[in-house]
């Protein structure tokens, strides 16, 4: 058996004020206005669920971890660990499988959805299971499932979750299928992204849910209604950039190009016309979505939104009944 050492943390002094100032972090950044996800950020202690993580070094990837007998090792993993980045937690042949989400960007995504009390929501991506727990805090863990498709995911996040605290139902299988044996939901939440929205997600949603995921290097905001042909879903991005995880299981789309040619420079280094590059692959080359950008006055996320309606899906500028409408695939 293994020498047990104790935790410096334990006492949750470095922890606990590590933790208040990543929530001044974002607050002073214009996030957690609402009281009751601050207090979820403010109590939910990040640390245990990214008990170590990698770090790029002068070599490759660095791995910090909560164990490491160094302490000044240990320091730089807990100020790590409540810094607001985010965070590698786990590699598999060199290739990033799982995260820990930027929390700035997470307390974004958390306060527009919207939720109230007594609502059920759906987790697409369970990470380490730090999103789950700040949603069980909110609306207590039996409001919450959470999906992910690997084992070696899904294992550990239980286990964090537990020693937080919080027992939401974490799932192992593919996220695209959602988890009808717990539907309906009102809210359902993808950390991943997507090349289109699973068409189970409406369908296992209550009328008037939500559906939050990233598409395209953007946060689609859906809100889902019945229909005589079935559920819709529609909604537009939010105004952040956002990059995730992709989906395992799911078809990746075709990303840009680095230059694409007959582009000039200044647009191909220009987020949001890469943004329109990747939510258009396979509709528009380059050039025309070039033009179509100019034309329309270099628009941002905000004007961009998703339809899912009636076995198909489509992204659009401005209306979704409009003249610039590009088909969703995946």
């Amino acid at each position: 058996m293994g020498v047990q050492r104790e935790d410096p943390f334990a006492s949750g002094t470095e922890a606990d004020e590590a933790r208040q100032e990543l929530v001044r972090t974002i607050v002073a950044r214009g996030g957690l206005t609402d009281p009751a996800w601050r207090a979820a950020f403010e109590q939910v202690p990040r640390h245990l669920f990214v008990p170590c993580y990698y770090v790029h070094g002068p070599r490759g990837y660095e791995r910090l971890w909560g164990e490491d007998p160094d302490p000044v090792r240990r320091r730089r993993w807990l100020r790590g660990a409540y810094g607001d980045e985010a965070l590698a937690t786990r590699m598999r042949d060199g290739e990033l499988i799982s995260s820990s989400s930027q929390p700035s960007l997470m307390a974004l995504m958390l306060d527009a959805l919207d939720v109230h009390d007594g609502h059920t929501v759906l987790e697409i991506g369970t990470g380490p299971g730090y999103n789950a727990a700040l949603l069980s805090h909110r609306l207590g863990a039996p409001a919450v499932t959470s999906v992910d498709l690997d084992p070696e995911i899904t294992d550990p996040a239980r286990s964090h979750l537990a020693a937080a605290g919080y027992r939401p139902t974490v799932i192992t299988g593919d996220g695209a299928r959602g988890c009808p044996q717990r539907a309906p939901y009102d809210r359902i939440i993808a950390t991943c992204t997507l090349p289109s929205v699973p068409p189970a997600w409406p369908e296992q949603c209550r009328p008037g849910a939500c559906v939050l995921a990233p598409v395209a290097t953007g946060l689609v905001l859906l809100e889902v209604r019945t229909t005589a042909h079935g559920p819709r879903a529609e909604g537009r991005f939010l105004a952040t950039p956002a990059y995730f995880v992709p989906l395992r299981g799911a078809s990746p789309r075709p990303e840009p190009v680095a230059r694409p040619g007959g582009v000039p420079r200044r647009a191909t280094g220009d987020e949001l016309f890469r943004f329109l590059l990747t939510l258009t692959a396979g509709s528009l080359d380059p050039h025309e979505a070039f033009s179509l950008w100019e034309r329309e006055g270099r628009p941002r996320r905000e004007r961009y939104g998703v339809t899912v309606a009636r076995g198909r899906q489509w992204a659009w500028l401005d209306d979704p009944e409009g003249p610039y409408t590009w088909p969703l695939g995946g």
